[in-house]
């Protein structure tokens, strides 16, 4: 009987464990990032660097114009991490085979490695945090996360196909 008291107190959250909730998202975000920005700053890179490397790791062949739409940053801001990351040999910008204006990115053999190196410790956390907290903390995680997103756009993103769903 806890467990549905608790629950149902959770929709009724007062400002300490609204507090608190933003407060883990920070603690969290620190760990998270911490090797990430450790190896980056060998590399005289940051995060910004590291999100461009990530989203176009996951979408091979990616616009200029889909990354600064997923990342809602400057043109100008954009291309400053682009011209670092090419100068460093981590991605490869080519045009479009239809649009020839297009500039189409994918991360180089190099920048692959990076971005697994990167991303690595993270996907360990992560796994460790999901397998401690259970299948259903999982799901209320990935809810709440849905529900902090901004844009109905964004959070079509994580529509999961149907057989993940059902897993």
């Amino acid at each position: 009987m806890s467990d549905v008291s608790a629950a149902s107190n959770l929709l009724f959250l007062r400002e300490e464990e609204l507090r608190q909730g933003i407060e883990l998202l920070y603690f969290a975000y620190r760990d998270f990032t911490a090797e990430p920005d450790a190896i980056l700053a060998e590399l005289s890179l940051g995060r910004a660097h590291h999100r461009v490397i990530h989203f176009v790791g996951r979408n091979p062949q990616t616009t200029v114009s889909n990354l600064l739409s997923i990342l809602r940053i400057t043109k100008q801001s954009l291309s400053r991490v682009l011209s670092q990351l090419v100068e460093q040999q981590l991605i490869v910008q080519k045009p479009g085979a239809r649009d020839r204006r297009q500039r189409l990115l994918t991360l180089t053999e190099q920048g692959v490695v990076l971005e697994r190196q990167l991303s690595e410790k993270q996907r360990a956390i992560v796994a460790r945090a999901y397998r401690e907290a259970g299948g259903q903390a999982v799901e209320g995680f990935r809810k709440v996360m849905l529900g902090i997103i901004s844009t109905e756009t964004d959070r079509r993103r994580f529509d999961r196909p149907a057989q993940l769903r059902n897993h």
